[in-house]
């Protein structure tokens, strides 16, 4: 990546001709370069006649330091890859290896004809080469079995009338999957019931392992599987791509250097309005009983032997949502996402990203406790999971509160907030301080007029020089936390590219990612209090000593 020069050069006002500097302008002007320091806006503005240029390293000095990513190494041995689960998340983790499907890339083919700024095709072939094959695909829906054998089998990354190659074996079962011998490590993208059972049984037979969040779907679970996981040995990613997001690592060094000064609170949100974003996602054509295997997936990954054995020797309470298991249902197999039976709600789902972007930033661990309130106030479709959800996290021992607020039914525009004594940061794709006018640090600046209180002062933007191409309003609601995209010297990367590529190459180094175990296991006991919280009603609070959650 380029260098980066955040700190301006001294100088005095100089007088200009007043003129009018609008928002679209500044962003404008942001928008071609990766970091602007005290020129940000909010501090490049109009004032009358005098614009405002002025140091501001002495209070506000942060390093050139680029975001890091673990680079591949040359010569790497090839990871043989079986795909579990190949609905929406599945198909988009398999476009992060670099296998898309043809009608996919006939749809952006068409999009940059109608619109040359239109680059997602142009940046999907450049994507990095990882060097890795699709050998198995399990799902137990026949068309997307079919569909992920046909994504498996474009290797030249071709729409409807390239030129495909072998197709990889498709597995009845995911047991079938993990035993064969062509396979190294395994994506699971299945629904959240199934994700750590599967995972437990990949570590067991050796297979590395990349699951899609949450980490697990109830709480005793969560220990079996950064147990066995550890004593597998095998290289475990949670699918957290925000840990590659270039504005929060950015972020991190921005609280390492204390430049916010001593954070309360923390405001997290999340805001959708459309039936995606819902969960009430579209019935397949050609989905009945005989093209899905309704068995397999109601199964009941609570009936495992030593699942049992764990909780009576660990004296844990057991925990799942109401047992209201239904006959075959096209609507809870497509939109399972609405029913405890198999989702964690908006609590796992939606939530986690956010936790693991605070973690990531400031390091907080597992809260001391966790307060829920909310309900079914707008999606009356017999869902059993709440779509309005607010969850209050305390961590005492530093004092902090997070407040994480949720609304299904609402696309207003909330921030992820880091609120300081001295200035609040906001943090998406893009990063925005903002002074306190109580600020201690920046007071001096303040009264002089160089650092504004009505506007950022400082402002990251990681190299972005277009507006990015989204086709959704949920699309919208990950590329503004940065869950789709970032940019690494200027050129734009899928986060779940990166995030999966960091996964590769720790298999092939022999290091530890990003979203390891033990960042798996911080996320999942979190969400999981705050579950317990909402459907006890009641504060759940986390023993750190004895590890277990305890009701309030």
């Amino acid at each position: 990546m380029e260098k980066e020069n955040i700190n301006n050069t001294s100088g005095n006002q100089e007088k200009a001709k007043p003129k009018k500097v609008g928002r679209r302008e500044v962003i404008k002007t942001l928008a071609t370069v990766p970091l602007l320091g005290a020129m940000a806006y909010g501090v490049v503005k109009t004032r009358k006649t005098k614009f405002v240029n002025r140091d501001i390293s002495d209070v506000f000095n942060l390093s050139n330091a680029n975001a890091v990513y673990l680079q591949p190494q040359k010569g790497g041995k090839q990871i043989r890859i079986g795909i579990i689960g190949f609905g929406i998340r599945g198909r988009q983790l398999m476009r992060g290896l670099g296998y898309a499907e043809p009608s996919y890339i006939d749809t952006l083919i068409e999009a940059k004809k109608k619109n040359p700024d239109d680059t997602r095709y142009d940046q999907f072939r450049e994507q990095d080469d990882l060097n890795v094959v699709v050998s198995g695909v399990c799902d137990i829906f026949d068309k997307y079995s079919d569909a992920a054998r046909l994504t498996g089998s474009n290797i030249n990354r071709e729409g409807s009338n390239g030129k495909f190659g072998p197709s990889p074996k498709r597995y009845g079962t995911y047991q079938e999957l993990l035993a064969a011998d062509d396979i190294d490590a395994v994506i699971i993208a299945a629904p959240d019931h199934w994700h750590g059972t599967i995972t437990m049984a990949a570590a067991k037979a050796g297979k590395h392992v990349y699951c899609e969040k949450p980490a697990t779907w109830t709480v005793p679970e969560t220990y079996i599987v950064r147990d066995t996981v550890k004593q597998a040995g095998i290289v475990f990613q949670l699918g957290h791509q925000g840990r590659q997001t270039a504005s929060y690592q950015k972020a991190a060094e921005i609280i390492k250097n204390d430049l916010l000064g001593h954070i309360s609170l923390i405001e997290v949100c999340t805001n959708r309005n459309d039936p995606n974003g819902a969960w009430v996602y579209p019935i397949i054509e050609g989905s009945n009983p005989q093209t899905i295997d309704w068995k397999q997936f109601e199964g009941d990954p609570r009936r495992i032997g030593e699942y049992e054995e764990y909780m009576k020797s660990q004296k844990l309470e057991r925990y799942m949502g109401p047992d209201e298991r239904s006959k075959f249902s096209l609507e809870r197999f497509f939109r399972w996402r609405c029913w405890w039976d198999y989702s964690t709600g908006l609590s796992g789902d939606l939530l986690t990203h956010e936790y693991d972007a605070v973690n990531q930033i400031l390091h907080v661990g597992i809260p001391h406790s966790a307060a829920s309130s909310g309900g079914i106030y707008f999606f009356k479709d017999g869902r059993t999971v709440p779509d309005v959800l607010q969850t209050t996290f305390e961590w005492p021992d530093r004092n902090m509160t997070m407040l994480y607020s949720a609304t299904l039914a609402s696309a207003r525009n909330r921030g992820k907030v880091f609120m300081g004594h001295d200035a609040s940061m906001e943090v998406s794709d893009v990063l925005m301080i903002t002074a306190d006018p109580e600020s201690e640090r920046y007071a001096d600046k303040i009264r002089k007029g160089i650092i504004p209180t009505d506007k950022p002062f400082f402002t990251y933007v990681p190299g972005q020089s277009k507006v990015d191409a989204v086709t959704s309003a949920t699309e919208l609601y990950f590329a503004q936390r940065g869950l789709l995209y970032t940019y690494v010297n200027g050129k734009r990367y899928d986060t779940t590219h990166l995030h999966l590529r960091e996964w590769l190459e720790c298999i092939r180094q022999g290091q530890a990612p990003s979203c390891n175990i033990d960042q798996a296991f911080m996320e999942a006991i979190t969400a999981h209090m705050g579950t317990r919280a909402y459907l006890e009603g009641r504060t759940m609070y986390w023993d750190k000593d004895k590890e277990e959650i305890v009701r309030g």
